[in-house]
């Protein structure tokens, strides 16, 4: 059992564990996460990730999820395990040990030490009193007993590394408790529809209405920012004691945050199309993505006979148009513009009144976010500690032989402390 203990709280093993867990985040960023899978079949059954992963391969190594997935959160226990472990075997005894004041009593045991000075003076136990004075004044820590003295400085760095452990293994706990917990949910709304999310007992949490949704594009016609107006309605609408409704804005990278949970500017679709046939009424029509025509191209296939016969395709990729006309053929037919004039189109005028754009938005409730941020700030908190230099210090009068012998340890920066410890000396002795 000790030798299991032993191994698990290796340092050498902890530093493995997070070569593989960063190689892992790695993953997670260069293939799509908690998408369909029918996108991953249609991406990698023609062309397989790295040559060797289909579709089938990426969702059984649920690389799909990989920051939710059982491996990832297994080496994520693992290593905080061997942080908690390697903490209790090694960062306390050593902090413990820090913190506890060592007596040395025969100038035999000082000049053991890296740093060992002997001074020749008059009255040995006037220069400790003096010596004893000068630490103070700099901030030492002294404890002094009778013809000799300890001090210490920089006690506090000792806890730096116990505070970079407890760090790390808080912010695991909170991405593992957000990877589980958490909720993410992606729609595309259409100004003045609205989305309502309900909490575990089927009750409205929270409404998400979209009021105006707006894309700005460069005189290229290149999409630049989306802002999208959202109406945030806590609680159920319909009950007589539910807060007042709130209005914000969100834009790509300018999200909302709205009790515990965020909402992100994520994308845009084209949702429907408002058409008129003749002099009919203008139809609103859906719109549907057709990736086969381009990336970013929505349509709608539209009958020109009363028997459904002879249809025809209206394509675009922006709000603005224009809107092209393909027959049956793949044939252009006619080109319109949203708002223009009506062209005929297979014996029909056909005119595009307007186009409905949709907003991408992105929900995201993680509850593991405050421990993942306390996380941090532990362990940048034991990682500036740790750049603190523990200095001891022992001194030993006798005044019989007239002479004090003065010795120090420093566990970082040596060479920082002898110099400091020689100049602390000649100020001794200069009075």
């Amino acid at each position: 059992m000790k030798r299991l203990i032993a191994w698990i709280s290796d340092l050498r093993l902890a530093i493995g564990l997070l070569i593989v867990i960063a190689v892992a985040s790695g993953l997670g960023t260069l293939v799509p996460q908690q998408e369909s899978a029918e996108l991953y079949h249609r991406v990698y059954d023609a062309q397989p990730w790295l040559g060797l992963l289909n579709g089938d391969a990426l969702l059984s190594l649920q690389l799909d999820h990989v920051y939710s997935s059982s491996w990832f959160l297994a080496l994520l226990a693992w290593l905080g395990l061997s942080l908690i472990l390697c903490s209790w075997r090694r960062q306390w005894p050593a902090l413990q040990a820090a913190l506890r004041w060592i007596d040395y009593s025969s100038p035999r045991q000082l000049s053991k030490l890296n740093l060992a000075e002997t001074l020749n003076c008059s009255d040995a136990d006037q220069e400790l009193n003096r010596l004893q004075q000068l630490l103070s004044q700099r901030g030492w820590q002294v404890q002094p007993q009778a013809h000799r003295l300890a001090a210490r400085r920089g006690a506090s760095g000792r806890v730096g590394p116990l505070l970079v452990h407890a760090g790390l293994v808080v912010l695991m706990v909170g991405a593992a408790w957000g990877a589980l917990a958490g909720q993410r949910l992606e729609r595309f709304l259409a100004p003045g529809n609205e989305l309502e999310l309900l909490n575990r007992r089927g009750q409205t949490q929270l409404t998400v209405g979209l009021e105006a949704f707006g894309i700005e594009r460069d005189p290229a016609g290149r999409p630049e920012q989306f802002r999208s107006q959202l109406l945030l309605q806590p609680g159920d609408p319909s009950s007589a004691d539910a807060p007042p409704a709130t209005t914000r804005e969100i834009s790509v990278n300018h999200p909302l945050r709205f009790q515990g949970m965020t909402v992100y500017q994520a994308d845009w679709a084209l949702a429907a199309i408002q058409v008129q046939l003749g002099k009919s009424p203008i139809l609103e029509l859906p719109l549907q993505s057709f990736p086969q025509l381009g990336e970013q191209v929505w349509g709608i296939v539209l009958p020109t006979r009363p028997d459904g016969s002879n249809p025809v395709l209206l394509a675009l990729s922006s709000e603005e148009g224009p809107v092209t006309v393909y027959s049956a053929e793949a044939e252009i037919l006619g080109t319109l513009v949203p708002g223009g004039s009506a062209e005929e189109i297979a014996g029909i005028p056909l005119t595009i009144a307007g186009v409905v754009p949709a907003s991408g938005l992105l929900l995201k409730r993680d509850p593991g976010v405050p421990l993942v941020y306390a996380g941090f700030a532990i362990a940048l908190a034991g990682g500036a500690l740790s750049l603190i230099a523990t200095r001891q210090l022992w001194a030993i009068a006798e005044p019989d032989q007239h002479k004090l012998h003065v010795a120090g340890l420093c566990n970082r920066n040596l060479a920082a402390f002898s110099r400091e410890l020689p100049a602390l000396l000649s100020e001794l002795q200069q009075g």
